[in-house]
């Protein structure tokens, strides 16, 4: 199934321009969202604002927007200058300089969208692709959308091109800002460690492989009280012995077939009903009280 594009915008490098199509590289699964029930009668509550000066109820037609400058002290702005504020949607992608891929860390990276050739644009985007995979490197600029200004990299994918949207330098936090005390390496650690690693080593990763085991779960249970039901809770686990010494944890680690990856574990099973075991009675008329989302 060919993916819808969601926006179109044109890239552009020198004197060429490319008009692309903007695609999602992903599809987020829904969150599992509980809604607020009055315990009483389970009916939906309502959010309110309340105005913290006297506690009097603040209709929406009665709210303005404000920046605090000062503790307590706010500027007033009305729609109109709030809008005023906003960025020009041009959807231009401004190409400013292509840099080596290895330069922008990947701490950078907010999220992406795939860019596919729009029409007219098909040798230009093939050109720019092809001129990106030779020389290693990857294009940087701007992206003006929804408002805001955003930095960008494209780089290519295959046969086409992924536009990267970046943090500004002063959202990205350094690992030099994180407290790393220094520690000697022993040797014979670092032996069993690379062993370790080599035995629970894969040459690609299959995304495929890993399963949302939470989510999975939490639906289950909610169709189990759906049903009348009881939730089922899953045994836990005996106490692990907790082992202080490294090269002890590291020689334990090899000794458990399937490295650290643990895909030999085996899941927990679930507490069932023993046959003949009282299970309660699911209510006679049930009144749905809302979906999955707030």
């Amino acid at each position: 199934m060919s993916a819808h594009p969601i926006g179109s915008a044109t890239l552009s490098f020198g004197l060429v321009s490319v008009p692309v199509k903007m695609f999602s590289t992903g599809e987020a699964s829904a969150a599992i969202s509980f809604n607020w029930l009055h315990k009483k009668d389970g009916s939906r509550l309502k959010q309110q604002y309340v105005c913290a000066k006297d506690g009097a109820k603040v209709e929406k037609d009665e709210m303005v927007k404000g920046y605090e400058f000062s503790k307590g002290q706010y500027v007033i702005f009305t729609p109109e200058e709030l809008k005023s504020l906003e960025e020009k949607s041009t959807n231009a992608i401004e190409v400013a300089e292509f840099v080596p891929a290895k330069q922008v860390d990947r701490v950078f990276v907010e999220k992406s969208y795939f860019l596919g050739p729009d029409k007219g644009g098909e040798r230009a985007y093939r050109l720019l692709t092809e001129a990106l995979k030779q020389t290693g490197r990857v294009a940087v600029g701007q992206y003006a959308a929804r408002g805001k200004q955003y930095v960008v990299s494209v780089r290519p994918e295959q046969d086409g091109l992924v536009m990267e949207q970046l943090r500004y330098a002063n959202e990205v936090r350094r690992i030099d800002d994180v407290p790393i005390p220094k520690v000697d390496v022993k040797k014979p650690e670092l032996t069993l460690a690379v062993q370790l690693v080599e035995q629970a080593s894969s040459e690609a990763f299959k995304p495929e492989n890993y399963e949302d085991n939470v989510r999975k779960r939490v639906l289950e249970q909610i169709q189990r009280k759906v049903e009348g039901k009881e939730i089922t809770e899953e045994p836990a686990e005996a106490p692990k012995t907790q082992i202080i010494d490294l090269m002890e944890a590291l020689k334990a680690s090899l000794k458990t077939k399937g490295g650290a990856g643990g895909s030999e574990r085996k899941p927990a099973k679930r507490v069932e009903q023993k046959p003949g075991a009282k299970v309660a009675a699911a209510p006679a008329a049930k009144r749905k009280v809302g979906g999955a989302r707030g």
